[in-house]
Formats: structure tokens, sequence, C-alpha cells
């Protein structure tokens, strides 16, 4: 699948509703026959950078099989991209990754769409939808561990200013690893470069099972 901004607008689009929906739909179907085959619901930008870069380390690429990872700005809406792309929408394969607040609103969204009802965390796994605890980044800092955390912040050349952001008054007396989580939230793009990188940091045993578990399961 060679369109996969244009084609992750329409979508985003279709979803939405309002005035462009039905363009948006024939955009999606036209450039879902070249070769769409599976696509990836995750709640923001950075889920997609983790997913894309963990299919890099592992000498995947995504888009030659026809994998789209399409972030959807958040879990509520989750019901409607999965019947744009379940049986009576474009039928491909769906898998999903979620925060663990965001389970219900996943779980709810599965339900509507015809997936079994009483979904446990277990059935949902079998379904191919995973629940981060607490969330993507929390698990990755907890793989890599506070000093591999620290040492990509240097790479990155961050280090001093999370110093100085450690060192503020609503900062000081939390558990490095909260303050780790919030300070990669502060700066717009910074939570999906890092993302990326402590993926990229991480040694192969020491991938997150539920990251692990969805690029397994595409």
């Amino acid at each position: 699948m060679r369109e996969l901004e244009r084609f992750r607008a329409a979508v985003r689009s279709c979803a939405a509703g309002g005035t462009d929906a039905a363009a948006a739909a024939a955009v999606t179907r036209e450039l879902a026959d070249d070769g769409l085959a599976t696509v990836v619901l995750v709640e923001g930008a950075s889920d997609q950078s983790a997913v894309e870069a963990l299919a890099a380390l592992r000498n995947r690429d995504p888009a030659r099989e026809g994998v789209c990872v399409v972030p959807i700005d958040g879990a509520m809406g989750v019901a409607r991209f999965l019947r744009l792309f379940g049986m009576r929408g474009l039928a491909v394969n769906v898998r999903g990754l979620c925060d663990e607040a965001e389970e219900g609103h996943f779980r709810r969204g599965l339900e509507q769409a015809g997936l079994d009802r009483g979904l446990d965390r277990s059935a949902m796994e079998s379904l191919g939808f995973y629940v981060c605890v607490t969330d993507l980044e929390d698990e990755l800092i907890r793989a890599l561990d506070v000093v591999g955390v620290e040492r990509v912040l240097t790479a990155e050349e961050d280090l001093a200013r999370f110093r100085v952001f450690q060192n503020q008054p609503a900062q000081r007396g939390r558990a490095v690893e909260r303050q780790l989580r919030r300070f990669m939230g502060t700066t717009s793009g910074r939570k999906a470069r890092y993302a990326r990188k402590l993926v990229l940091a991480l040694d192969p045993d020491r991938v997150p099972r539920r990251l692990d578990r969805l690029l397994v399961s595409v």
C-alpha cells in the first residue's frame, strides 16, 4: 500500500462524518484496494510511532505488507472506525492498542461491532486488541528502566532539560517514572519522538508484551 498518509486522512474524515464523509469514504475504498490487508487502530501519534518503530526493529515493512497504523485521536470514537473496517465496511483485518483508562471504550466498540459480548481483557487480546498498563509510555519506561530512559534522553540532548523539569515545584517528590512520563508530554511532538526512540533502544527480549503481541498478530 503506497499512499498511507492520504489513506489515514481520508479514514479520519470518513469516521468524523459531516459533508465530506461520502467523498472521504470513496477515497478510503479506492486506496484500500491498493493492497490494504490490516489496519491497526491506536489512540494517537505516539502509539503509531512506537508500533512502526518496533516493526523497523523487527525488519518488517508495514506498507509493503499492506498494514496501516491509524491514530484515531482518542478512544471515544473507536466504534466508528471498527464499523468502517469491519465486515459491513472494508472487510479488512483490524487490530488495536489502547491505554488502560480507555479499555472500556475499546471493549464497547468491539461489542457494538458484533464481536461477542462481555469481553474481558483476555478475550480482547484473542481478537487482536491489547491494553497497555498504565499506558504505552509507562510500559516502555518499565521495560528500559530509569537508567535506560535517561540514556536515551542524553543521546537526544534532553537530559539537562529533564533535570530542570525535575526541580519544578510540581514535580518534586514524584517518582522518577512519573516525572519522565510527564516530561515527554510537555512539548508538542516530544511524546511521539520518544515513543520511537525508546522502542529502538530496547533489547529484543525486553519489548513490552502487549506491543510485541500486537505486532505478532498483524
